[in-house]
């Protein structure tokens, strides 16, 4: 290869240098803001992960499999995942052999970060090499795949079924700018390259497009117009890339290490939190999978809707789709980049300020921790639970038949475990209800504590701190009973099909062990959608502002779901969901505990309990 300009430079690149250094300076400036923004312990936490072998690794890996391959859009829908992986790593390994081309023949115009990505303008080929003609090969591939992306992300924008996408999002004047600049550019490319393959060498796809072209356009002078279209279509797309949502390429680069590094979101604005909102690729699988979407008034309430709002700084809208949420958790479960939306919208909700402030300090600890004093097992049942007594009754049972030494803390009402508060942004008063609940739980004299609703287990897990206790869902603990011989199961008749309640599959990750005790006592069916997918029953205590009326149209959808099992009955692990499919269901709906007390005998007898 040899050089057709002395100066390396020539006019037509200043469009694609204006946008990379805006785009640099713009993401530079940007990093830099959110580490500013972190806590002193988490920044040192991220800057120490960054040179820890083990994390840089897994960094490196993570990048390359969810920013490149899309790993997790193939194993959603393979035509989706190739559509995203084909540009992604098609346009990485263009770059790549650009820079490996400028190495090897003209090592000394590597400083030029413009040159490895219009090579093919500046130099002329001298000679015919094997590593030239592997070269060329490897580009026309990549070059193929990319522009089979791009034609595919053309069907998709008309045709988003193919993709296993019912709805996508409606993208705004600057997403659709930048939408069609990236189409734009690497057919762009491709007429570039191949009106100049007969100087400077091409392969299987630009040599027999530089024949046809040079039939009609003969003349070298057709060449400079398509590489100034194709350094205009570069600029145009880095210039308004901070502005859209292709701002995820470089964001997400920088929240993979983040979230390696053990980040957590402690703020709605700023620092991690902000790294996800401009990570979010808009691409709108959380629109179908939002159980909200079943009305179509609610289609604007997404996760994706919300990111998009909190870059604007549209606050009405800010606290619309925050309140209306009902915080289930499925938007986050099949986000190809794990943006926390719960998270967002509950610290959203959390920058609201209250006139009146909550006051626990008058509950007295002493009636409550008495009556459990003695007791080796502390039995929590959940103001949820309420809704439905036989929960609390089934559990009495089954301590009573396996002879457990227990004593239900809030029988005749208590104080509650404090998630609803802390899901509606009043962080104080969950953490005032937190100190109140510690007191009474480690003054129980207990060393097991027993909780059979899944929002309250996820808030002693998570949010309490009590030594020498064992916090213990039922699930769990029923499941010890049997395998004890404490209870003895018996076979029912009846087929279940099983309902993953949101907090206890997608919030606590527990979604084997319920089948694994129901199938010992009666033979399981799957819902359609299941486990992490598993379509919220619309009873949820996140929402703020959903009427009851259109909550009809979440459960119902959530039912059909479960109808499509073809099951005798629904079997759950959650007092909300078992109150809430109880009042549209077509069969039975029964808690785990009701199931267990129905379907076992204890192996004491009752007057020995």
């Amino acid at each position: 290869m040899i050089e057709r300009f002395s100066s390396g430079f020539h006019p037509f690149v200043l469009p694609f240098l204006a946008g990379m250094i805006f785009v640099l300076g713009y993401c530079v400036y940007g990093i830099v803001r959110i580490l500013f923004q972190l806590s002193g312990e988490d920044r040192k936490k991220f800057l120490v992960s960054l040179v820890t072998p083990k994390t840089f690794v897994k960094n490196i890996r993570d990048i390359f499999c969810d920013c490149l391959l899309h790993v997790k859009l193939w194993k959603r829908n393979r035509l989706l995942g190739y559509m995203h992986s084909s540009i992604a790593f098609g346009w990485f390994m263009i770059i790549l052999l650009g820079h490996i081309e400028v190495m090897l023949f003209l090592p000394e115009r590597i400083h030029l970060f413009y040159y490895p990505i219009f090579f093919n303008f500046f130099v002329a080929e001298a000679d015919s090499t094997i590593q030239g003609s592997l070269l060329f090969f490897l580009m026309d591939f990549f070059l193929l795949v990319i522009l089979s992306g791009i034609g595919l992300a053309m069907v998709k924008r008309v045709r988003s079924r193919l993709f296993g996408m019912r709805r996508t999002p409606r993208p705004s004047l600057l997403n659709q700018i930048g939408l069609y600049s990236l189409w734009a550019i690497f057919p762009l490319r491709l007429l570039a390259e191949s009106f100049t393959a007969h100087i400077s060498g091409g392969s299987f796809l630009t040599i027999p497009a530089n024949w046809v072209f040079r039939q009609f356009l003969g003349n070298d002078l057709n060449m400079l117009p398509t590489w100034w279209a194709y350094s205009i279509a570069l600029g145009v797309f880095m210039s308004v890339l901070p502005f859209t949502r292709y701002m995820h390429i470089p964001a997400e680069m920088m929240l993979i290490p983040m979230r390696n590094a053990g980040l957590k979101v402690r703020n709605a604005r700023k620092g991690f939190a902000r790294v996800q909102v401009y990570a979010c690729p808009n691409c709108g699988v959380c629109i179908d999978a939002c159980p909200m979407s079943v009305d179509k008034a609610n289609l604007k309430d997404c996760t994706v809707y919300l990111t998009r709002q909190l870059r604007r700084g549209n606050e009405r809208r800010i606290a619309e789709i925050s309140d209306k949420c009902l915080l289930c958790g499925k938007c986050e479960a099949v986000c190809q980049v794990g943006v926390e939306g719960p998270k967002l919208r509950v610290l959203n909700r959390a920058e609201r300020k209250y006139a009146v402030k909550a006051d626990y300090s008058d509950i007295p600890t002493g009636t409550l921790a008495g009556a459990a004093e003695g007791g080796k097992v502390l039995y929590y049942s959940g103001c949820m639970s309420q809704l439905v007594p036989s929960i609390g009754r089934s559990m009495e049972s089954l301590f009573r038949k396996a002879g457990v030494d227990f004593c239900w803390m809030d029988r005749d009402g208590g104080v509650c475990c404090g998630r609803p508060m802390l899901t509606a942004g009043r962080l104080e008063e969950a953490r005032e209800i937190v100190r109140k609940n510690t007191e009474i739980i480690l003054q129980s004299g207990a060393d097991t504590m027993v909780v059979s609703c899944p929002i309250c287990y996820k808030m002693f897990t998570e949010e309490y701190s009590l030594p020498g206790i064992r916090v213990v869902h039922y699930v769990h603990y029923m499941e010890e009973l049997l395998e004890q011989g404490r209870l003895v199961p018996r076979r029912g008749d009846l087929c279940y099909v099983y309902h993953d309640p949101c907090e206890l599959g997608r919030g606590c990750g527990i979604y084997e062990e319920p089948r694994r005790l129901l199938g010992r006592l009666s033979s399981i069916a799957e819902a359609e959608k299941n486990r992490a997918e598993s379509v919220c029953c619309g009873g949820s205590l996140g929402s703020l502002s959903l009427s009851f009326a259109k909550r009809e149209k979440i459960t119902r959808a959530a039912l059909d779901n479960l109808y499509t099992s073809k099951a005798d009955a629904i079997a759950t692990a959650c007092p909300l969901c078992t109150a809430t499919f109880a009042r549209y269901a077509d069969r039975p709906v029964r808690d785990l505990a009701e199931i267990v007390d129905l379907y076992t005998d204890g192996k004491l007898k009752p007057d020995t309990i």
